[in-house]
């Protein structure tokens, strides 16, 4: 090639307009740049800080992260970004408003909560002279193996656990706040492959928890296949992967249209298609009916302190990307989607409840509970009302509390084998151990939505929303489910204050500080919840007007 050639090339690229930097509003985004920088620092103290002196910094560096990135969500409300000043950031990747702060507050309180039941090292006898926690010695050990052996021989510790559920939290804050399609898919990936490690991280019953956690990989690589390939259709018909962009070609409000587009705006098969298969994806998540298979198995086989955090958070990030995905992008869809809807809302109530009963793992019997939950919650959902968002909100903040609580409390009874989740073993816990067999039956009562408790506030405003929205017949569904609900929670109860305790019967350790406080901080929130949820009824109220 000549001289002149090159030259004119060079000139040519030099006409052209510089690739403007993008624009980050980095304070906007300052919780989730906190939780993932701890989760990277993290990292960092896994490969440098000597293995006796870890699980104490990681202790502290998750919870102050924690801690601050709460802060930073608070700031932000208070300046007003979840009412006034709510807007879009990140370059149209994320929004900062109402729905989104609030979500991400819960996500974080419920974070730090489970971390201290992450941390609990009491529960079992020491091994060998060390501390033990749920969490298996040397998680690249085969189970039973001379390798294993050695591990908890040496006082080994899987202390990765803190970095993995930053990396989960860090993915569970963009999730509901994400504005567009990739962003969407990006951050479900980030916090789904973090919890597939630690559901096969268990100590005890380890090849039970891998099982689990194979499980939920191959089930959860399905949904994201799902959801990815209704993000491609619904690209293909709106030509954008942002959600105003999507909702605009939706509702037909495009002024210039780019011409390599005209033959499928007018697709209707792709938007359907596509919707279809991202609610797909959404409602895997959620554990709704029929996705929920995978719920049961992974609940039970998960070292219990995971459990609990997935229960509640997954449901809470999950949750706030459904309602932002049909209440922002797809309203204009709203005749098409409230059917399948409906039908989804109803027999996730009813299987839900109705499986429940038959359960004799106290593990899995709550695992059908929350998928009971998720019909509960979706009958809010459904009212496509102010009122439908914001009964949801603070349902899942109610609700999340008191499955981390339950689940902490499972923690305490043990007996040779580890934690003792057979329910014939809890028989006559009331007169063993009065006061956690009364925190229990608190749990248990607020899951059933006994009045006086968080969970009949959050059932009623969820109801009266669907009623109000005009989905009266899912309102009474609702409740007949919940009257079936109802009776194996009280059969929880009764077994354990009414039933003679065996002799052979577990034991109910004492925890130390750490999980004192999650069953507490559940306990807390379940009562003032239920006996005084204005301020936070108001508080759903104002967060429950999503940007566009």
């Amino acid at each position: 090639m000549s001289a002149t050639a090159v030259h004119s090339l060079w000139t040519i690229a030099a006409e052209k307009p510089p690739i403007d930097a993008p624009h980050i509003e980095y304070s906007l985004i300052a919780p989730t740049l906190i939780v993932i920088g701890a989760a990277v620092l993290g990292i960092l103290v896994e490969a440098f800080v000597p293995r006796r002196s870890r699980y104490h910094a990681q202790l502290f560096l998750s919870v102050v992260a924690l801690v601050a990135a709460f802060a930073s969500v608070v700031a932000l409300a208070v300046q007003g970004h979840a009412t006034t000043e709510s807007g879009i950031a990140a370059m149209g990747a994320l929004a900062v408003d109402g729905p989104a702060l609030f979500l991400q507050g819960t996500i974080l309180l419920v974070g730090l909560v489970s971390v201290f039941t992450f941390a609990e090292r009491r529960l079992d006898p020491a091994a060998h002279g060390n501390k033990v926690d749920s969490f298996a010695a040397q998680a690249a050990s085969v189970p039973g193996g001379e390798s294993e052996q050695a591990a908890v021989k040496a006082g080994f510790t899987t202390t990765e656990v803190f970095p993995l559920v930053l990396f989960a939290i860090g993915g569970m804050l963009i999730f509901p706040a994400a504005n567009d399609l990739l962003t969407l898919f990006i951050a479900l990936e980030v916090f789904s492959l973090p919890l597939y490690l630690l559901c096969a991280l268990a100590r005890r019953k380890r090849l039970l928890s891998q099982e689990a956690a194979v499980k939920y990989f191959l089930l959860g690589a399905f949904s994201s296949a799902f959801l990815l390939f209704g993000i491609a259709l619904l690209y293909g018909y709106a030509g954008t992967a942002s959600y105003a962009g999507i909702a605009d070609v939706v509702d037909g409000a495009v002024e210039n249209v780019n011409p390599a587009l005209i033959g499928t705006m007018g697709n209707d098969a792709l938007l359907l298609l596509g919707s279809a298969l991202i609610l797909m994806g959404l409602l895997f998540k959620v554990g709704a009916v029929p996705f929920h298979m995978w719920t049961p198995d992974v609940y039970q086989g998960a070292p219990t302190p995971v459990t609990g955090f997935m229960a509640a958070a997954t449901k809470v990030a999950a949750f706030g990307a459904l309602l932002r995905l049909l209440y922002v992008v797809l309203p204009g869809l709203r005749w098409d989607w409230r059917p399948v809807m409906w039908g989804v809302a109803i027999v996730t109530m009813l299987l839900g409840a109705i499986v429940a009963i038959t359960q004799t793992d106290i593990k899995r019997l709550l695992a059908y509970s929350s998928i009971a939950h998720a019909g509960f919650i979706l009958a809010g959902v459904i009212a496509t009302t102010p009122d439908g968002i914001s009964s949801v909100l603070f349902y899942l903040l109610a609700y999340s509390f008191v499955t981390i609580g339950a689940f902490a409390v499972v923690t305490l009874v043990r007996d040779a084998g580890g934690e003792a989740s057979h329910l014939s073993k809890w028989a006559g816990l009331g007169r063993r151990s009065p006061l956690v067999a009364a925190v229990f039956a608190v749990f248990l009562l607020a899951f059933a939505g006994i009045p006086l408790t968080s969970g009949f506030a959050g059932k009623f405003a969820v109801f009266k929303a669907a009623a109000e929205g005009g989905a009266g017949a899912l309102v009474v569904v609702g409740v007949i489910s919940s009257a079936i609900a109802a009776f194996f929670y009280i059969r929880v109860i009764v077994l354990m204050f009414f039933s003679e305790p065996k002799p052979e019967g577990p034991t109910v350790a004492v925890p130390s500080p750490l999980t004192m406080t999650a069953i507490a901080f559940g306990v807390a929130v379940t009562v003032v919840l239920g006996v005084a949820p204005q301020y936070f009824l108001d508080l759903a109220g104002q967060a429950s007007v999503f940007v566009r």
